[in-house]
């Protein structure tokens, strides 16, 4: 099942055209979007996600989104969503169709999550590192690279997964070119070292997690460390758990990272889990 709702307040056809051929969003992957995780008609982390929408936009120098206009269009989708208890909501702004006035194209869509996610959420996943070819510091001296926003230009992601594809895993973590964890192309690094968590800085120019931030902030409530820090790649190997996080996603264990077994984190997931699901 598809919900479309656009800007105007209005819902449309999601199997019928919608976007001009000319959109730049179409064009040239420039725009900017989230997604965020539905559950039982409540949206999550709604603010941070507006948020981070308008900060991915300012760093594209976009127009700041509507945020009455794509609230509207959330409330639209969920209040006409007949299908399955959890929706993938896509927000999508783009910059408009190539030699008009410079209005945006925006629109809600709401999505089932696919089988093969809900799967990862309860068996694991095997991942592979790749570099992102981006060192420490890279993000501020060149932020025209717009490392850290959310655009449409995923090109880069898509292809490091099918790379994974081809290496017999599901899932990729990227790192710098000195060997530093950064994320994966559509998900947070997240290590547990005893009762400690740990996540890359969004210095480095990755996209700060809002269901990281959502973890975080139950774990710390529930006495354990929280930590901000850089991470070695070798650290992935020996920690006690390493798990991707995302809206969709949620918190999804990480069991075989480059061909190689981690120690089991099987009883940690229902833990960090349950931390995570304490939120809302």
């Amino acid at each position: 099942m598809r919900v479309l709702a656009l800007l105007d307040g209005t819902l449309a056809d999601p199997d019928s055209p919608q976007i001009r051929v000319d959109d730049l969003g179409l064009l040239r992957g420039d725009g900017v979007f989230e997604t965020i995780l539905v559950v039982d008609g409540k949206p999550r982390e709604l603010t941070p996600h507006l948020d981070r929408l308008d900060r991915s936009a300012a760093m594209l120098d976009m127009p700041t989104p509507d945020r009455a206009a794509f609230e509207r269009a959330i409330e639209l989708v969920i209040g006409n969503w007949t299908g399955a208890r959890e929706i993938a909501l896509k927000l999508v702004q783009t910059r408009g169709i190539e030699g008009g006035d410079g209005t945006p194209t925006g629109f809600a869509l709401g999505m089932e999550i696919s089988p093969k996610v809900l799967q990862q959420r309860a068996e694991g996943l095997a991942a592979v590192t790749l570099d992102r070819g981006v060192e420490p510091g890279l993000a501020d001296r060149a932020p025209w690279l717009l490392l850290g926003a959310k655009t449409l230009g995923y090109t880069i992601n898509m292809a490091a997964l099918r790379e994974a594809e081809r290496r017999g895993a599901a899932e990729v973590i990227f790192t710098t070119s000195n060997g530093s964890v950064l994320e994966g192309p559509t998900s947070t690094a997240v290590l547990v070292r005893g009762r400690t968590l740990v996540t890359p800085p969004s210095q480095l120019g990755i996209l700060p997690g809002t269901t990281q931030a959502a973890l975080f902030r139950a774990a710390e409530r529930a006495g354990w460390t929280t930590v901000v820090e850089p991470i070695p790649v070798e650290d992935l190997y020996t920690a006690d758990g390493l798990f991707l996080v995302s809206s969709v996603r949620t918190v999804t264990r990480v069991h075989t990272l480059d061909g190689k077994q981690l120690p089991d984190s099987t009883a940690l997931l229902p833990e960090l889990r349950g931390l995570y699901e304490s939120e809302y």
